[in-house]
């Protein structure tokens, strides 16, 4: 065990080590004076994206132990090649928490539903930042109060990125608040504010509604599933984190979803992609919008008849994580969570990344020494 511990720390040091202007690493605080300064900054504390991003778990936990969980971990690192896993100790261990599905800039968020405030954290150098719940989550939090069966409350899930213009870092919820009775209004979004420590609403909201599902931050901004429509199509919203305003940029490049849980969205390599899980197989598109007419191009399929001996029966379609050793798929069961997988598409071959027996939501980050004051 204190082999494996020098081991972890060892490869940890050396993650270290690739950063730009390695002898400032341990003086460097981000001071943000204006926007100019503050991009600087940002642009000096990223790691070198050329490596392989490292993958991040949240709130280890075996399925089938009994309240509390001996074995419970609020979240640990890895990095996929060479694989080494260290344990990050934090002060809410024991508390159940999720993640939002991207990072950015190092920096993950983490979430719950509408008991505890939300956490952004560089695991890399472990600082953290607690931050209040949004009044969706108050409304939730009212709800589960009235222990009422007949209440049934969506669960949304919120978003997490930054204004390239300012800067500026902003947790994101928008929820289909009209089904709820919360308002006239379609959708409502809410927006956090660092500076002032206060949510406030982004006026209007998306006119679409929204499926539930992890929004994906890509380049300054959020991007959703717009709810199915009568005729089959699905589009994706697009959230510009500067102007704060929406959009629909392209139509999905399926249609007739029969099951909202059969598609997901996702980054890879800063890229905007979408996937379908169709039986055989599950396809995964990126979004081409380097001219005027965006288009979906085809970048791997995942066979699920040869992953259905790497996960166990699941509803929900494999969630892709990212791309490692330049062009293997790195991708999980969101159900199970107990297993990374990679797939090879020249060799049409798959195998374990990782496999433990917790299970854990997992989200990939570059390292970096961002923070936010």
């Amino acid at each position: 065990m204190a082999e494996l511990l020098r081991q972890d720390v060892t490869e940890y040091h050396k993650t270290l080590l690739k950063f730009k202007s390695v002898p400032n690493i341990l003086n460097f605080k981000s001071t943000p004076l204006c926007k100019t300064s503050t991009m600087q900054t940002q642009e000096r504390q990223l790691i070198d994206q050329s490596e392989d991003p490292h993958v991040l778990f949240v709130s280890l936990s075996d399925p089938h132990a009994s309240h509390p969980d001996p074995s419970f971990e609020a979240m640990r690192t890895l990095v996929v090649r060479p694989s080494v896993s260290v344990r990050i100790p934090t002060p809410w261990e024991g508390k159940l928490y999720d993640v939002c599905s991207t990072s950015c800039d190092g920096l993950v968020c983490l979430y719950d539903f509408f008991r505890l405030p939300s956490i952004v954290v560089n695991p890399t150098t472990r600082w953290y930042r607690f931050f209040p719940r949004c009044n969706y989550q108050l409304f939730a939090a009212e709800e589960a109060e009235r222990d009422d069966d007949s209440c049934v409350v969506p669960y949304p899930s919120p978003g997490f990125g930054k204004d390239k213009i300012s800067g500026t870092y902003k947790p994101v919820w928008l929820y289909n608040s009209a089904q709820l009775g919360l308002n006239d209004e379609a959708t409502t979004c809410e927006v956090f504010d660092f500076a002032t420590n206060t949510w406030r609403y982004v006026v209007p909201a998306s006119p679409h509604l929204v499926i539930h599902q992890d929004p994906v931050y890509i380049d300054g901004y959020l991007h959703w599933f717009t709810a199915l429509s009568q005729e089959g199509e699905t589009m994706v919203l697009s959230l510009d984190l500067h102007t704060e305003t929406f959009q629909v940029i392209a139509k999905a490049p399926f249609v007739h979803v029969s099951n909202e849980f059969n598609i997901v969205m996702c980054n890879l390599d800063g890229r905007l992609c979408v996937s379908e899980e169709k039986c055989p197989s599950q396809v995964i598109w990126s979004l081409d919008g380097s001219s005027e007419h965006k288009t979906w191009k085809k970048i791997y399929s995942i066979d699920l008849f040869i992953t259905s001996s790497f996960f166990p029966r699941h509803f929900k379609a494999l969630a892709p994580l990212a791309v490692v050793d330049k062009d293997k798929l790195l991708f999980y069961d969101r159900e199970s969570k107990v297993a990374l997988v990679t797939h090879d598409p020249k060799t049409k071959s798959y195998e374990f990344a990782y496999k433990s027996k917790l299970s854990a939501s997992a989200v990939c980050y570059f390292p970096s020494l961002v923070s936010i004051l």
